[in-house]
């Protein structure tokens, strides 16, 4: 309402302001006209007198009365007031004290006679005066008079104040009629957001259907495509959340009710000292890799809300990792073999992110590799990507596990001396994998039918 009142009323009030400069210009030409037949009246009543030895010098002679000028007032609130001068500039007739004319007339009037008006002030009153040269002739000569007419503006003034007030009322209307309509249009149009905000605030907390977008304004239609976008993440983010609390609770569960069983068992004496404690601390073990995947996975999921890292060259990191492992690798007797390329391969990726993804591949690599068989990592880079290749002689990707081959808590039967894990690894990757926009890939390396092994492929774009 003030972003259009303001504009609209500062407006209104220099048009006003420069209406009524108008209309006293248009009141002052309408009077002057009669100002100007005022003058022309004393003028036809003037004679010249003298020019001859017998009548003396050429002089200037006004018969004219006061009341003869009557008929020129509007009303009785203006009065009029003349004066003659001769043609030496000498007191002739009329206000003696009425102040000389001492301008000059125009190049170009508005009427055709010798007139100029102008603003003064006689007797402490603002007056309009009228100047007329009015050539007069006789029997001894001729010459130019002048005659001077004053009116007092009482009349002019009124006549601009009436159409003044006459404006502001249609203006004061045409404000009112603006904040009316506005009104009328802004809660018009605000009635599909205020329906949009009670349908909101009338939801459950938990309730994150999208908003119906039918018949909604084209205006809102942004707003609405934004907020069931926005509603659509939470709700995914509302899943996992849910989905990791009951995933967490469900695989916790197991251990916790084991790591119980073999305290009670540690307490009865069932066990020697020593040996029941390594079974505690096998279980603690396994409850703590559990629970460091888990919050793994957890924060593979969130990495697509986070920002784009810097380049991380991958060949240290894949290097390291190797490094890591090597115990693994020599406990079960690999025939290991690691081939970079001499130049940077730059991902954007965090460290931790990378470091996570090598890993849990090399590992799972060494953990289904049978004792004394080859594993091959390979990483290059080309066309725009990274590739990391591990390939192994373990057992594949059986059928049946296939379908549920990324999802969590999905394990493949453990080979001979292998230890069953959770099931979180290929999960961990997979988001990550995704969330950089990459691609991962586990194929069965077959011959005659007969499989020789695990080709797994990870695809990252170049920084």
């Amino acid at each position: 309402m003030l972003g259009i009142l303001l504009p609209v009323a500062l407006f209104l009030a220099v048009n006003t302001v420069v209406l009524y400069q108008q209309t006293l210009v248009a009141a002052n030409t309408a009077y002057d006209r009669t100002l100007l037949a005022s003058a022309k009246s004393i003028g036809e009543q003037l004679q010249v007198l003298g020019g001859t030895p017998a009548d003396g010098p050429l002089r200037l002679h006004a018969t004219l009365v006061y009341s003869s000028l009557e008929a020129f007032e509007a009303d009785n609130r203006s009065r009029i007031y003349y004066r003659v001068s001769g043609f030496d500039g000498e007191m002739v007739s009329g206000f003696e004290d009425l102040p000389a004319w001492r301008g000059r007339i125009p190049d170009q009037g508005a009427y055709a006679a010798l007139v100029d008006f102008y603003d003064d002030v006689y007797l402490g009153e603002p007056v309009r005066v009228a100047v007329l040269l009015q050539p007069v002739s006789g029997p001894g000569g001729q010459g130019m008079a002048t005659v001077q007419v004053a009116e007092t503006l009482e009349l002019r003034q009124t006549l601009a104040r009436h159409i003044l007030v006459d404006t502001l009322w249609r203006q004061a209307a045409l404000l009112a009629l603006i904040a009316a309509v506005v009104v009328w249009v802004v809660q018009l149009a605000t009635r599909p957001v205020q329906r949009l905000g009670a349908a909101l605030a009338a939801r459950s907390e938990s309730d994150l259907s999208p908003l119906p977008v039918e018949g909604a304004p084209q205006e809102l239609q942004p707003l609405l495509d934004a907020t069931n976008q926005h509603m659509a993440r939470l709700s995914h983010l509302l899943a996992h959340q849910k989905r990791f609390v009951r995933d967490t609770s469900h695989q916790l569960r197991t251990p916790l009710a084991v790591l119980k069983v073999q305290v009670q068992s540690a307490r009865r004496g069932d066990l020697p000292g020593p040996e029941a404690l390594a079974e505690i601390e096998h279980t603690v073990d396994s409850a703590t890799d559990l629970a460091n995947q888990m919050l793994a996975l957890a924060k593979a999921e969130q990495l697509q809300e986070a920002g784009v890292p810097p380049p991380l060259d991958w060949a240290p990191v894949l290097r390291q990792v190797a490094l890591d492992l090597s115990a693994l690798v020599g406990e079960r007797q690999l025939d290991f073999s690691l081939d970079m390329p001499t130049t940077q391969v730059p991902v954007a990726v965090h460290e931790w992110a990378l470091r996570e993804l090598t890993r849990n591949l090399l590992h799972n690599a060494i953990k289904y590799s049978p004792v004394g068989t080859p594993l091959a990592v390979a990483l290059t880079a080309g066309g725009g990507w990274a590739a990391l290749v591990i390939a192994d002689h373990g057992p594949g990707i059986s059928p049946a596990l296939r379908p549920h081959l990324f999802q969590p808590f999905a394990r493949e039967a453990s080979t001979a001396g292998a230890t069953p894990g959770a099931g979180l690894g290929l999960a961990i990757c997979h988001g990550i994998v995704l969330a950089l926009g990459g691609g991962l890939s586990l194929d069965n390396r077959e011959v005659h039918g007969r499989v020789l092994g695990l080709d797994t492929v990870v695809r990252l774009p170049l920084a």
